[in-house]
C-alpha cells in the first residue's frame, strides 16, 4: 500500500493542509483529535487500506500543516476539512475526539459528505464536565511550563487511568517530563512531539466550547452517520454519545467492549485499530 508524505490541500484563508495517502479505492478522510497528528492513525489507515485510500491530515497547527490564525474557530476547521474533500475527491469522513467535532459541523455544512464515522467527540452535555480546569492550562502554557499544562489538560478531560486521579500533581509532572523526554529520544520522521502539540490543546477546547448546545443543529445532517464509543471512556464521553444518538435516532450504534478513548489510535499507545476496522468497512462499503 503507497504511502505519499508530500500531498497538501489548500483552505480557504490560504493555509496548507499536509496530508498522508494510505491504500487504495474510494476516498476516506480521518480527522484527528486533540494531542495527534496525522501518524496517530497510520495502523487504522493501513487496515482500511486495502479497500479505500484513506486520507490522514495533520489538523492545522501540527506537523505538515501551517499554523492557526487570528480568531482561528470551527468554520476555519470545516474549511479545511472542505479543502481535503475537494483535493482528494473523498466524500466519507472519521473524526476522532475533537475531530469528532470537526466531523459533525462538515457533514452538517457540506453537501458533498455522504457518510460520517463519529468517535467520542468531547461535548458537555449540562454539567457532564467542568472546564474550568482551561483557565490554568492557558496559564500555565503562557509561562511555558508544558508538562504542568499537559497535566492539567490531562487531569482536566479526565485522560490517563483512574488511579491519575489520585496521584500528586508534582508526581505526574515529573512523569510527564520523563515521557516527553524518552518520546523526543525516539520520535519518528513522521510523528509531531508532545512538546510541539501542547500548544494546539487550546483550541480544540475552543472547539468543544463552540459545539456547546450545538444537538439540535446536528439533527439536520442528510449524511449516513455511524456512531462509536468505548464501553471503558470516561463518563462524560459516553453521555455526549447517548445525546448524540437521541439527536440523530437514525443513525447506526456501536459500543466496543472493554475499549476506551484511544480505541482509534495505533497499538503503542492502547489503540485496537484492528478491532475498529471492521465495522469501519462494512458502514463505509454498504
Amino acid at each position: 500500500m503507497a504511502l505519499v508524505l508530500s500531498a497538501a490541500a489548500t483552505s480557504a484563508d490560504g493555509t496548507s493542509i499536509g496530508y498522508q495517502v494510505i491504500g487504495t479505492g474510494p476516498g476516506l478522510v480521518i480527522l484527528h483529535g486533540a494531542m495527534e497528528s496525522a501518524s496517530s492513525h497510520t495502523e487504522l489507515a493501513s487496515e482500511l487500506g486495502d479497500v479505500h485510500s484513506v486520507y490522514l491530515p495533520d489538523r492545522r497547527g501540527r506537523g505538515r500543516s501551517g499554523p492557526h490564525r487570528s480568531g482561528h474557530d470551527i468554520g476555519a476547521e470545516v474549511d479545511d476539512a472542505a479543502a481535503l474533500v475537494a483535493a482528494t475527491g473523498a466524500t466519507d469522513l472519521v473524526g476522532v475526539s475533537s475531530g469528532a467535532i470537526i466531523a459533525l459541523e462538515a457533514a452538517l455544512r457540506l453537501p458533498e459528505i455522504r457518510r460520517v464515522a463519529i468517535f467520542e467527540p468531547p461535548l458537555v452535555v449540562g454539567d457532564s464536565l467542568s472546564t474550568a480546569f482551561v483557565v490554568r492550562y492557558q496559564d500555565e502554557l503562557a509561562r511555558g511550563d508544558i508538562p504542568s499544562a499537559l497535566v492539567t489538560g490531562m487531569k482536566g478531560a479526565k485522560m490517563g487511568p483512574p488511579i491519575f486521579a489520585y496521584v500528586p500533581r508534582q508526581v505526574l509532572r515529573a512523569l510527564t517530563v520523563a515521557a516527553m523526554r524518552r518520546e523526543e529520544r525516539t520520535l519518528g520522521a513522521t510523528e509531531v512531539s508532545m512538546r510541539a502539540l501542547a500548544p494546539t490543546l487550546g483550541y480544540d477546547f475552543r472547539l468543544a466550547e463552540q459545539a456547546h448546545d450545538r444537538l439540535g443543529a446536528y439533527a439536520g445532517i442528510a449524511a449516513e452517520v455511524l456512531l462509536l464509543g468505548g464501553e471503558s471512556s470516561p463518563e462524560y464521553l459516553r453521555t455526549a454519545m447517548n445525546a448524540i444518538a437521541a439527536a440523530l435516532p437514525h443513525a447506526r450504534r456501536i459500543v466496543f467492549p472493554g475499549l476506551g478513548h484511544g480505541a482509534l489510535g495505533n497499538r503503542r499507545f492502547g489503540g485496537k485499530p484492528a478491532v475498529v476496522a471492521g465495522p469501519l468497512k462494512q458502514f463505509f462499503s454498504d
